[in-house]
């Protein structure tokens, strides 16, 4: 699959919590966690379960950075 985006972080799917629509997806990317907001059906289109290897494909068009 080609994909536009340039930030593709791989990791481990640690946690994965479904609401009724959204899913939140926490993925181990090193020692650090992000957290994805995800419909549900996308979660069950990929099969998607805690340990399977994935990319964290980020798309932006700005990064706001605080201190």
């Amino acid at each position: 699959m080609k994909l536009s985006a340039r930030n593709a972080l791989k990791g481990k799917v640690v946690d994965i919590a479904k609401g009724q629509v959204v899913a939140k997806v926490k993925i181990d990317i090193g020692g650090q966690t992000i957290t994805s907001l995800v419909s549900v059906d996308a979660v069950d289109d990929l099969a998607l379960k805690v340990g399977d290897e994935v990319q964290a494909i980020i798309k932006s068009s700005e990064v706001i950075i605080g201190k």
